[in-house]
């Protein structure tokens, strides 16, 4: 339900929307809806939000918003991402509540992925 003040729809860019669809689907299972060549809505990502074509990039280094993604097996998801072409940027380590590990995507994007501490 819409609620106004709610977060209710994330953007986030991309060099290569092709690139995107196929590294987020292969590693998340999303899927998407072209809006012509430039924009890419996602689906079944837990939040609604979209791809735009840009040559920037997001990372936590230069004062972006970094997205988080959760993983039930977090090592089955760090290995699904480097083997569809992501980066490993801070492997594995414990925070209060649990794990994560930060990653990039194959365009230069930071994100990353946490699980509870016994996941």
């Amino acid at each position: 339900m819409k609620e106004t003040g709610k977060i209710n729809y994330v953007e986030m860019p991309s060099r290569d929307i092709e690139v995107t669809k196929r590294f987020f689907g292969d590693v998340f299972e999303w899927s998407f809806v072209d809006y012509g060549s430039e924009y890419v809505a996602i689906e079944n990502a837990g939040l609604d939000g979209g791809f735009f074509k840009s040559e920037h990039v997001a990372k936590a280094s230069s004062g972006s918003v970094l997205i988080v993604l959760y993983s039930a097996d977090l090592d089955a998801t760090l290995n699904k991402v480097k083997l569809s072409g992501g980066t490993i940027v801070q492997d594995i380590f414990s925070f209060p509540g649990g794990r994560r590990f930060h990653f990039s995507d194959p365009n230069g994007n930071e994100y990353a992925v946490w699980s509870e501490p016994n996941a």
